[in-house]
């Protein structure tokens, strides 16, 4: 149920990700679960956030608006671990190039 969920959201190809790589990004209330909406990208913990929240949360219009490719595929080997499996299964599953990053970060 969840995994068709996550698979609904994504988009075509990685290289629709054309959100910000820097900079502040302000999430919009939908995604703002955890009350948090405001992102400083050039903090990691808080890039992380953003990355993970967006994952979850966001919807098909907002991967690329808030997703990064370059960020993604950077991010990816750490943020797998934090996005719970269904998220990780989908992802990995439409993109192998994630999976790569992940067996070459090993």
């Amino acid at each position: 149920m969840y995994r068709e969920k996550f698979r609904r959201r994504l988009p075509e190809s990685l290289d629709e990700l054309h959100g910000p790589s820097q900079g502040i990004v302000e999430l919009p209330l939908h995604m703002a679960s955890s009350g948090m909406t405001s992102y400083d990208l050039g903090k990691p913990r808080q890039r992380m956030g953003l990355y993970r929240t967006v994952l979850h949360e966001g919807l098909r219009d907002d991967l690329p608006r808030y997703l990064n490719q370059d960020l993604l595929l950077e991010l990816w080997p750490v943020l797998r671990t934090l996005v719970g499996r269904s998220v990780r299964a989908v992802w990995e599953n439409a993109f192998p190039e994630l999976a790569a990053r992940t067996r070459a970060a090993a």
